[in-house]
């Protein structure tokens, strides 16, 4: 669960208005294209109430791109498979920043959405052209009702900063395991955001680290009694 310490949110001075949310989709099960809304549920710590992709575990729980991507590129509605598709680039945005959509529910920026193979086979040609301007992910650190037409604001640099570098977040993750747990690479990949395929690469990215912290990743073997961690304190805005 999330933690939040008093004056978190900065005080009302420091939200800068940005825009406007256009529109929301949730990708539901195993459906392949996302589902139109006009108001979705955020909550803290999980994500939107019925979206795949909400889990307590990840840093990637929602998905903004902005309308001037799609305008510039001229790709049909909802091409860039995001949940909230906002009216400015989210190239505005930086990891750390939170982002307050209506009066109640916050977003806390985490890193650049890196276009995908998946994401060329829908839209030939985007990996070339689209660069940083797929979106930004990020967690809700805030829950609340989002709707379609609600104002955005910003508040700079509140909250910890992810790399873009998934290396660089493999090695964040695997450092904040305690002494005395593991956690398996497909969990590390999940508390990363980083997609399963590039477990392959785990090895070779942890041999960085002491070995004494490197094996805490993996099946727990040779730990003894240690137990699988549950990655209590991983996302808590507190820590840097």
């Amino acid at each position: 669960m999330t933690t939040i310490p008093a004056g978190a949110f900065g005080s009302q001075n420091a939200w800068q208005p940005l825009g406007m949310l256009e529109s929301i989709h949730v990708r539901v099960g195993k459906e392949s294209a996302p589902r139109p809304v006009t108001t979705v549920q955020a909550i803290a710590g999980f994500g939107l109430v019925g979206d795949r992709h909400a889990s307590p575990l990840s840093p990637r729980q929602v998905l903004l791109a902005g309308s001037p991507a799609y305008r510039c590129l001229g790709m049909p509605a909802a091409s860039l498979r995001e949940n909230l598709r906002v009216d400015f680039s989210t190239g505005q945005l930086g990891s750390g920043d939170l982002v307050r959509i209506g009066s109640e529910a916050v977003l806390w920026v985490t890193f650049v959405c890196e276009p995908c193979n998946l994401l060329e086979r829908r839209c030939p040609g985007t990996l070339k052209t689209i660069g940083a301007d797929r979106g930004m992910l990020a967690r809700v650190l805030r829950g609340g009702e989002l709707r379609a037409g609600d104002e955005i604001a910003v508040c700079r640099a509140a909250a910890p900063v992810f790399s873009d570098d998934w290396q660089q977040r493999i090695l964040h993750v695997a450092r904040a395991v305690p002494e005395g747990f593991w956690i398996s690479h497909r969990q590390l990949a999940q508390m990363a955001g980083v997609h399963t395929a590039y477990c392959r690469a785990f090895p070779r990215v942890l041999s960085r680290l002491p070995a004494q912290v490197a094996r805490r990743v993996g099946s727990g073997a040779g730990m003894g009694a240690a137990l699988p961690w549950n990655g209590a304190g991983l996302f808590d805005i507190s820590r840097s």
